[in-house]
């Protein structure tokens, strides 16, 4: 089953049916979309050093603009330990330039929390939560965040976290996914953020 199927459960058949088919991923199932991200915004300009920093984990990115191809590519599978996973690879063209956010998830199955490891090799761990609006939407709130030291996960204070919000739909009219998300810190404000929309690939 879907690690966010079993997150939400019953809740889950609340999503819009298109929805239910993009987070429908149990092992061996891939999404693969395609789209454009109408504004992506970072955060101060002093910031810089440490999102081209992120680059190196495919992490963050300090580029920023309007108009951005976008793909996205989800891939379930089962790990090493028998635990079901999804990676999301989401790259960002700027022209010739490729930036990624990627991250690798799987499931508390005791808390119903989506386990969050952002970069590759992770850099930060987060835990998820989701819920469904009653349009059918899914938002996805991020919790407790630690910084990930090779096998050390280390809390990070409430003052140092990036705390993300994420809400998809789909639009019937245009026929199409769409997304928004917003990254905040509690001294800095908003940290990172895009708003865009993508479909489907026929395959996927």
């Amino acid at each position: 089953m879907s690690i966010y199927k079993n997150a939400l459960r019953q809740d889950f058949y609340r999503l819009h049916p298109m929805l239910q088919k993009r987070y429908d991923l149990p092992a061996g199932a891939v999404f693969k979309a395609s789209g454009i991200m109408k504004t992506i915004k970072g955060g101060p300009k002093w910031l810089f050093p440490l999102f081209y920093m992120g680059t190196y984990w495919k992490l963050l990115f300090p580029e920023h603009g309007h108009e951005i191809p976008f793909t996205i590519r989800n891939t379930a599978f089962v790990g090493d330990a028998g635990e079901e996973q999804v990676h999301w690879e989401r790259i960002f063209h700027f022209g010739r330039k490729k930036r990624y956010f990627n991250a690798l998830m799987s499931l508390d199955l005791e808390s119903r929390i989506v386990k969050d490891y952002l970069g590759e090799p992770a850099l930060v761990y987060s835990d998820l939560a989701l819920s469904v609006t009653d349009g059918g939407g899914l938002t996805i709130k991020s919790l407790n965040q630690k910084l990930i030291l090779g096998k050390l996960g280390i809390p990070l204070p409430r003052i140092f976290q990036g705390l993300a919000t994420i809400t998809e739909n789909y639009n019937e009219a245009r026929a199409c996914y769409k997304i928004s998300v917003a990254v905040q810190n509690p001294l800095i404000g908003t940290v990172f953020s895009y708003e865009g929309e993508f479909n489907a690939h026929e395959d996927a």
